[in-house]
């Protein structure tokens, strides 16, 4: 009888700790740089709480993970550099070298070089992150910004909010092969997952334009209508598609909406509202949830993906920017 009741005890506790780790396996860490008050906000994706404040350099924006996760690398614009922060302890692990005034920033798909954006020098600069050097800079229009990577690591797109081109730069020579003139002020430059598209978000002109990755055709343009809501009000910025390339999902500014597209047929489904100047969008990596940047109500909305639902908002620092999540 004692031989049973160790054997069930010891099942008890295996179950009880393979549900620990199942449930500790779906947390993540969602990193929001906040770009009035110079700090990064650490929000824990299952109690949907801060749970830690990073002190960073002069107006945090543009920000990503680096070294397979274990970095986060954020473009603290005044300062003209980035840093690189340790995404579990959160100690400043080095700064990274840039052009005047970085904003976005990708990484090739290999994980090495770093492209950042510099607004004021209308130049992408390419550094590598392990031997923190600059290693070229690309010429590219007036105000560059949005920075999209191809899945196949052949193709940056970059944004020039001036000259309203996205600019294909071959990442093997590292020149701009070609041009494509979008709406005013583009913003963001996001790939399909296969890669045959660019949807790149024009701010101004208030449309998404479709891209064809090869030919460098426009294939179409999406338009953005909310009742009650006048059009220079309607200013799309941040766009993520989901993995399955089924959805995507589009930040309209001071509309204060996030747009639901259908990817296939680029019909807009339904618009979510969020927080005021909604401005950039980060999934959790199991992609069950959205987080959206608020500018001016300084707070963070969670989209559930599956309900198409906006379930909380978050009050992090003065002016949200950039967002992006990381396992713990």
């Amino acid at each position: 009888m004692k031989r049973q009741s160790t054997a069930f005890a010891l099942a008890l506790l295996a179950g009880v700790m393979l549900a620990f780790s199942a449930s500790n396996a779906l947390a993540y860490r969602v990193f929001v740089s906040n770009e009035k008050e110079n700090t990064i906000s650490v929000i824990d994706s299952e109690t949907l709480e801060v749970i830690h404040t990073i002190k960073t350099g002069n107006r945090p924006r543009g920000i990503i993970l680096g070294n397979e996760g274990k970095w986060v690398i954020v473009c603290v614009s005044d300062d003209n550099k980035l840093q690189v922060f340790d995404t579990q302890t959160y100690e400043l692990v080095k700064d990274l070298p840039s052009g005047p005034d970085p904003e976005l920033p990708i990484l090739h798909t290999s994980g090495n070089p770093l492209y950042v954006s510099n607004e004021d020098d209308n130049l992408v600069t390419v550094v590598d992150i392990f031997e923190n050097r600059i290693i070229t800079d690309i010429p590219v229009g007036v105000e560059p910004e949005g920075m999209g990577m191809s899945p196949d690591g052949k193709w940056l797109v970059n944004t020039s909010e001036t000259t309203n081109m996205a600019h294909f730069i071959d990442t093997e020579s590292l020149k701009v092969i070609d041009n494509v003139l979008v709406d005013s002020r583009p913003r963001v430059a996001e790939f399909t997952p296969d890669g045959k598209e660019v949807w790149v978000s024009a701010e101004i002109g208030g449309t998404v334009t479709v891209i064809a990755t090869e030919s460098r055709e426009v294939l179409a343009k999406i338009n953005f209508e909310i009742q009650g809501i006048t059009k220079d009000a309607i200013q799309p910025v941040g766009v993520r598609i989901t993995s399955d390339g089924k959805k995507a999902f589009v930040a309209l500014g001071p509309s204060n909406r996030v747009a639901v597209v259908d990817v296939a047929t680029r019909e807009v489904e339904r618009y979510l509202l969020v927080g005021q100047r909604v401005w950039n969008l980060g999934f959790t990596p199991d992609e069950k949830l959205l987080f959206t940047t608020n500018g001016t109500s300084n707070d963070v909305s969670v989209i559930d993906v599956a309900s198409l639902k906006v379930t909380k908002s978050i009050r992090v620092g003065r002016y949200p920017w950039g967002v992006v999540a990381a396992p713990n």
